[in-house]
């Protein structure tokens, strides 16, 4: 079966530091790190402590919520260093992977009996891969989806070609669709960039997306085919993932190799790194960020919804992509944020950048501009591809007003769709930051 979506509203930014080629480059894998911050709604308990042997896919922790979802290691190693942050708050737990120790955790799973395969996905650290919507958090355990969405590209700036990470893995797609198939009552839909070749199995629904970001977000390509309600649970995921579903359904372990995105316009040569999940930045940037007495800003992930990382730190899920732009704190302009020059990138008709539509631009950091009071400006619905009401949304979320973020459809948002929104903002508003905490906010308030 396949349908067909082409969403209008929306933005591409058009930065320099693509990558223009496919070749993967290894790099050997010194250090890893895996952070519970990056799988929202998790709660983590330790089940390792330091100095302990691990091998690839064992526990590293649990959710004190759920015990039975784990987040794993994703190299054979042993337990470097776990750091923790105010209230002795885990912030991440260091592994040093040891090239002698191969050891790989192996899974009890049966793909023909739903309740083992969402015992193996959680034992597995892959539960924690998918996110629920609402709330936009790791699914919760008891509730079942009505229907589950997979995104097969990504549309973000920069953003690395998805298809290259799943090529010739067609059977791994095939048993992950059908293993999430027995786990929803409803559809398992795909969707694919219109025009690209990703073999999508018959047990799934193919959606054919065209149009600009965020139209590669799940939750964009869930709200434009079957829009989250009141009392409703989807979950969505990215076609890695799925992959790796597959992988874990036909050979009962997990694959964690991953391949990361080098790009932005600091960098030498964009190119794509294979590596492992949450390895070192610093292996995978050396000798390739650009020595030009600049102050750098590294990001892991694009420069929307990415975090912003030290040149010593790790990358964050979804593994991907590192972003490399400068910083902007050392640069002295004319006119500063007022700079009519045709290399300053903008969306407004006010700056030459507006009529260049093909020129790439080499951005920084700066906000260009103080913050002020929400501008009612109609900015954000024309980046917006949903049927929701953003700059109200926005006011009830500061307001906490839980029954106007409900009527607005706070239950189909999650932070990344109101990046853009955040970008063309003329208010400079934390746009991701009000949304994450509206969103914690009714869980806590309803859920609970």
């Amino acid at each position: 079966m396949r349908r067909e979506i082409s969403l209008k509203k929306g933005l591409d930014l058009n930065l320099k530091g693509s990558i223009d080629k496919s070749d993967t480059t290894p790099v050997a894998v010194g250090r890893v790190a895996v952070v519970p911050d990056d799988f929202q709604g998790f709660v983590p308990k330790l089940d390792v402590k330091e100095g302990d042997e691990v091998t690839q896919g064992q526990s590293l922790m649990h959710d004190k919520n759920a015990e039975a979802v784990k987040l794993a290691s994703p190299v054979a190693g042993v337990v470097k260093a776990i750091v923790r942050g105010d209230r002795r708050k885990i912030m991440r737990v260091e592994i040093d992977a040891c090239r002698e120790k191969n050891g790989t955790t192996t899974f009890e799973v049966n793909p023909d009996s739903a309740e083992s395969i969402k015992a193996a996905l959680m034992e597995s650290g892959l539960w924690a891969l998918m996110r629920q919507r609402p709330y936009d958090i790791v699914p919760n355990v008891a509730k079942q989806p009505r229907d589950i969405f997979v995104t097969a590209f990504d549309s973000a700036p920069l953003a690395p070609d998805l298809s290259l990470y799943v090529k010739g893995k067609e059977k791994e797609i095939e048993a992950g669709t059908k293993a999430l198939k027995m786990l929803t009552p409803g559809n398992v839909y795909i969707s694919v960039r219109k025009g690209e070749d990703i073999k999508v199995p018959q047990q799934a629904t193919e959606v054919l997306v065209s149009g600009p970001h965020p139209s590669g977000n799940a939750g964009v390509q869930a709200a434009n085919i079957a829009p989250v309600d009141k009392g409703d649970t989807v979950w969505t995921l990215d076609i890695v993932t799925l992959a790796r579903i597959g992988d874990l359904m036909l050979n009962r372990t997990v694959d964690w190799n991953v391949t990361v995105a080098v790009t932005g316009p600091e960098v030498y040569e964009p190119r794509y790194v294979s590596t492992v999940a949450g390895a070192e930045i610093a292996p995978l940037l050396e000798g390739n960020v650009k020595s030009d007495d600049r102050h750098h800003r590294i990001i892991s992930g694009n420069v929307l919804t990415g975090i912003t990382t030290s040149g010593d730190g790790f990358i964050h899920y979804p593994y991907r992509q590192i972003t490399v732009i400068a910083e902007g704190d050392d640069v002295d302009e004319f006119m500063g944020w007022a700079s009519m020059s045709p290399n300053k990138m903008s969306v407004s008709r006010s700056f030459p950048s507006w009529f260049m539509r093909k020129k790439s631009f080499a951005p920084d950091a700066r906000i260009n501009g103080g913050r002020r009071a929400m501008i009612m400006s109609g900015e954000y619905d024309k980046v917006l591809p949903m049927d929701i009401l953003p700059e109200y949304l926005i006011k009830a979320a500061i307001a906490r007003d839980i029954d106007k973020m409900e009527q607005l459809g706070i239950y189909e948002i999650a932070p990344e769709d109101m990046a853009l929104c955040e970008y063309v903002d003329p208010s400079k508003i934390e746009i991701q930051k009000i949304i994450r905490d509206a969103l914690d906010y009714m869980r806590k308030e309803l859920d609970d």
